[in-house]
């Protein structure tokens, strides 16, 4: 039996007289309904979070552009020891080392479009910032360059890096623990590009992959072509 206290049929009765009557029977299925909302939203959550589809495997030959700056040129060692031309080697790809030693993601945006435009190639890998950072360049248009540079190359080629460059770190350097700047994987996933990640950290955090503060020498490009060849057939690009 419920018991209430006598009231007045005003605006105030419907209130005390519900604050008396027993939970609804519903509760239960609205409760679980609301754990089946949240269970799909973290679900939705994690299939935001698997970056690009696996690639194709680029045959033996294939053109492949590589734009940046000095660490993809080749300075410490020279160009015939730089990671594209490793990369080159380990692949069978003609990779094409369009590196330009002190560029900045401006110089090698104003590159890009020629460079696409005369090679069409299969595939183009991003590896640019390096110098924006030493710089002090404004983090806003470094990533609207790179931005820039994957919509171009996205629109052009079917495969498409991204290698991630260190944030500056003295500290960081001495102590060997380079890091990635964050930059790089925040614009691998919005444009589900492929992220080479650690590649460039963890040469330069080697002495003895070093030729000097900035540059690594022909060990160190031969690590890290190693390193980038070891992510792109994870992504798919080369068959293992």
């Amino acid at each position: 039996m419920r018991y209430c206290w006598p009231i007045r049929p005003d605006s105030s009765s419907t209130f005390a007289v519900s604050t008396y009557y027993p939970r609804s029977a519903s509760f239960p299925l609205q409760l679980g309904r609301a754990i089946l909302l949240v269970c799909a939203a973290l679900l939705l959550a994690a299939c935001g979070d698997r970056g690009p589809a696996r690639a194709s495997a680029l045959p033996s030959g294939a053109t492949v552009l590589v734009i940046g700056d000095s660490l993809v040129a080749g300075t410490g060692a020279s160009r015939a020891q730089s990671w594209p031309a490793v990369l080159a080697e380990t692949t069978g790809w003609s990779v094409v080392n369009a590196g330009v030693p002190g560029h900045t993601s401006a110089d090698a945006r104003g590159r890009l479009e020629g460079l696409l435009s005369e090679l069409r190639p299969d595939a183009v890998i991003i590896a640019i910032g390096g110098n924006d950072f030493l710089r002090r360049v404004g983090e806003d248009t470094t990533r609207g360059n790179i931005e820039a540079m994957l919509t171009a190359s996205k629109a052009a080629a079917t495969h498409v890096a991204l290698v991630a460059i260190p944030e500056p770190s003295m500290g960081g350097q001495m102590l060997g623990m380079l890091s990635d700047h964050a930059l790089y994987e925040r614009l691998a996933d919005e444009h589900q590009v492929a992220l080479v990640a650690d590649a460039v950290s963890e040469t330069l955090s080697q002495e003895n992959y070093r030729a000097d503060r900035i540059h690594a020498n022909a060990d160190g490009y031969a690590y890290m072509a190693g390193r980038v060849a070891e992510t792109l057939a994870e992504a798919g690009w080369l068959n293992r």
